[in-house]
Formats: structure tokens, sequence, C-alpha cells
């Protein structure tokens, strides 16, 4: 347990966009500081040190063996492909450092079982680094429609997708790298109804299956997506994901009295609720502010549960997790995407 007040010491595992995202909100937190990075490439790891370097000295090291084994890191934030996820996740549990791992956990719920028990035996910190369940507004939101402030809920739907560049988003239409709409843009109307609703009694999905552009990676994957779920209380939803298309982005929760709309709800600013009798929009507003571009928030919460000693999170917990990725693994399959490690 970190019971001090010194600041917890972060190491972050790759240099790619998500890493400069949870950096860039890094620097605000007070208490955490950014020490070091690991990169395949030691020019790629001091680029990156550079960057921060003004907030304080950062140490570039040229792998993630070096990374792990760097005496002077609490927590590592996993930001390698999925593909990767268990094998550097793994490397740094076994040095003794706690883990914050980018979403997808890992490719299937089988190796995100393996991950959450390599920690659990290593009594360390784990968590998959759903930001959105840590974003004060989502709180909000949930707490309010669980609570029935705006009458019961029956209906969510949620959309997240883009136009994914083979030139700039080459590992998001690479099956080898776990490519996956699914993976990548599902798994958000997934985690938000699951937040909403709990685990769905039935899920359904149709996609569309690709390829890797050049065909050399073997495996196909899913570029567009629609799920449909039921949950306990008869609670329905609606999901979509794309990487061949740009979505609305947007989620809304229908209930007897009303409709909560959130813009970019992965990350939402704001929420607002539309009552049907004509009533003026009621603002929901988050008990804390959002730190950054949300990835503070989330930050914040890992830096909480290590200072209180939790091997886990309430607001990400495994069971959660692992739910998640069960339901995936059953989508994957039911639509016939395939990853090329298992074609």
């Amino acid at each position: 347990m970190t019971t001090n007040s010194a600041p917890i010491r972060w190491g972050i595992l790759g240099t790619g966009r998500i890493a400069h995202s949870l950096a860039t909100d890094l620097m605000l937190v007070p208490d955490g500081q950014l020490v070091a990075v690991g990169s395949r490439s030691k020019e790629s790891a001091e680029t990156f040190a550079q960057v921060y370097a003004a907030h304080g000295p950062v140490r570039a090291h040229g792998s993630y063996e070096e990374l792990a084994a760097d005496e002077d890191v609490d927590v590592v934030y996993v930001a390698s492909p999925h593909s990767h996820h268990l094998e550097h996740a793994s490397l740094v549990l076994e040095a003794g450092k706690h883990v914050l791992c980018e979403k997808a956990l890992t490719l299937n719920s089988t190796d995100s079982q393996t991950m959450v028990d390599l920690a659990t035996s290593k009594k360390l910190f784990l968590m998959e680094a759903m930001w959105m369940a840590t974003n004060p507004i989502i709180r909000r939101v949930v707490a309010d429609v669980q609570s029935g402030r705006f009458g019961v809920p029956r209906h969510v739907h949620a959309e997240l997708g883009f136009v994914a560049d083979p030139d700039k988003h080459q590992r998001l239409l690479d099956p080898a790298l776990g490519a996956s709409a699914l993976l990548d843009m599902g798994i958000y109307p997934l985690t938000f109804a699951h937040l909403l609703f709990g685990e769905a009694r039935a899920l359904t999905a149709q996609a569309n299956i690709g390829t890797s552009p050049d065909g050399a990676s073997g495996g196909t994957f899913d570029l567009d997506l629609v799920m449909t779920g039921k949950y306990a209380g008869n609670e329905l939803s609606t999901m979509v994901a794309s990487v061949t298309s740009h979505s609305s982005r947007s989620a809304a929760i229908a209930t007897d009295q009303g409709r909560v709309e959130l813009t970019d709800f992965h990350h939402p600013s704001s929420a607002v609720f539309k009552p049907a009798n004509g009533d003026e929009p009621v603002e929901i507003v988050g008990d804390e502010p959002v730190i950054g571009a949300a990835y503070g928030n989330e930050i914040v919460e890992v830096q909480r549960c290590l200072r209180e000693g939790l091997l886990e999170s309430p607001l990400v917990p495994h069971n959660q997790t692992l739910s998640l990725m069960r339901q995936m693994d059953m989508i994957r399959e039911s639509v016939g995407a395939r990853y090329a490690t298992e074609a």
C-alpha cells in the first residue's frame, strides 16, 4: 500500500497516440509523476520523454524489459496493441509493478483471465483502461438512471465509429494486431449498456467482415458491427461500431419520462435529460470535474486505489472486464471474425 504523500511514479510502455493522450493528462494530476517510458526503439523513447521533460526528468528505455526493471516506477500504463497486452502486462507484473492496461484488456477472455490471475497471485493492482467508466459525467448519469431520477429506463442506443485510414490507422486494419471494430469501438457501447443495466442476458450481432488491406496478415475482422442486447430488467440496447463510417458518437437512454442524451458518450463533457412533457431540459453534472480529456480521472482512480491498497478498482472491477470480454468473444464468434493467430 502506498500511504505517504509522495507522488505515484508512472512508467508508460509504448509511445503511440494513446500513450501521449494519457501522458498529457498525467501532467494535470498533482500527485502523479511520469518518470519513465519504454519503447522497442531507444530513439522513440527519447523523443517521447523530451515532450514531457519540462514537468520533470523522464528516463527513456530502449526496451520494455528495461522499463519493467526500473526500480523507480510504481505503476506502468501498457499502451501497446491488443495483440501484445498479455505479453507486456505479464512482463510488468512479473517485475512486481502495478498495471493499467489499455482496453480491450486482451484479445479474448481466456487471455484476460490469465492476466487477472497473474496480478492476483502477485498481489498487484490491475485495471483495464476503460476511461469511460471513471468519467464523472458517466458516473452521474449511471447513478441517476439507476435511481429512477429520470423514470424507468427501457432502451439505450450508442454508436461509435470513424473511417480508418490505412496510412494513419494501420493497427486498426491489421488482424495480426487485433484489428476489430468491436475491440476498438464496440467495447464502448457494450460497456455503457453494462454500466447502466448490468451483464447482458442475451446478445445478437451482425457484421461486415474484412481482411487486412495487403491480405498478408491472415485472419478476418469486423469492419462494421451492429449489436442488440437484453438485460435483467428487460431493458434493451442497440449498439453500433465501425471503422468504415462516421457515426454520431452519441448515446441516448430512453425512459418512460423522456431521454438522456450524451454527445461523445465515451468521454462526455456534458449530458442532458429532455423530459417528454415539454419541461425544461435538465443538465446532468458530474460530482467532480473532468480532468483534461478525462484520462486524468482514470489516473486519479488508479492512484486512489494504490494509496488504499486495492488490487482492483470498484469502477472497473475485474469481473466486469471479464464479463465484457466473454461477451465480445461470443459476438466475434457469431459474426465469423477470427484473429490471425486463430486462423
